[in-house]
């Protein structure tokens, strides 16, 4: 079966425009959804981030008000405890593409603050990209396609694309707190962005590029995958 490589954020908070750190990581549905699917189908999964650290889940992705309930919430804690992919992470400089069939970073405000201005990850982006595997990226996650810019252009130009809405982080209250919006700099990439509604499952494929918009696109996004895989 195939091996999937998750990239997760290795940090525990995003500075803001004022300065402040706002506690957060990866958020949990992003990763339990995904990694769900794709071990059920008989996949394996392998964790990476930045020098190895093993990633904080925001807090506030834990709440019952985010996962349906109480019941939602013991849900995905019980699979974030059952994953020990996420206690034994690859330092992400490690990591050799042709070792995985596809690649997919969950989202979380995290990168936002590393992985947008990581050019270990922004490489290994780009050669995903350039490999034709399916490369998954939901939510806030695309933040990490700043980071394949360096040299002045980006090889996700032009590409169709989702990735969390301005709209929806207006309506997350960090619009007006944030340094800049993921929206803007993916459009200011040359990336298509498109959008759905706030908040429900909209995904977007183009050639070997999964993207999903939302947490609520996580599932959907590695079901589509699956499919290609």
């Amino acid at each position: 079966m195939a091996h999937i490589l998750f990239v997760l954020t290795g940090t525990d908070h995003w500075t803001l425009a004022d300065g402040t750190e706002h506690p957060t990581g990866y958020w949990a549905e992003e990763f339990t959804a995904p990694y769900t699917a794709f071990t059920a189908a008989g996949n394996t999964v392998t964790v990476a981030t930045p020098d190895g650290v093993v990633a904080t889940v925001d807090q506030a992705s834990l709440a019952p008000e985010v996962n349906g309930g109480a019941d939602g919430a013991a849900a995905v804690a019980d699979i974030l405890s059952g994953a020990d992919a996420l206690r034994n992470p690859l330092a992400l400089d490690k990591v050799d593409l042709a070792d995985y069939d596809a690649v997919f970073y969950p989202g979380g405000h995290g990168p936002m603050q590393d992985l947008a201005v990581d050019p270990v990850s922004g490489a290994l982006l780009d050669h995903a990209l350039a490999s034709g595997k399916p490369l998954g990226i939901v939510c806030h996650a695309p933040a990490a396609l700043l980071a394949t810019a360096e040299s002045g252009s980006s090889p996700f130009a032009g590409y169709r694309l989702t990735a969390f809405s301005n709209a929806e982080e207006t309506q997350a209250g960090f619009a007006d707190k944030a340094k800049w919006l993921l929206q803007d700099r993916l459009v200011a990439l040359g990336a298509d962005y498109r959008e759905g509604d706030p908040w429900a499952p909209h995904i977007e494929v183009d050639r070997n590029l999964y993207t999903g918009q939302n947490p609520a696109s996580a599932g959907p996004l590695a079901a589509e995958m699956l499919t290609a895989l």
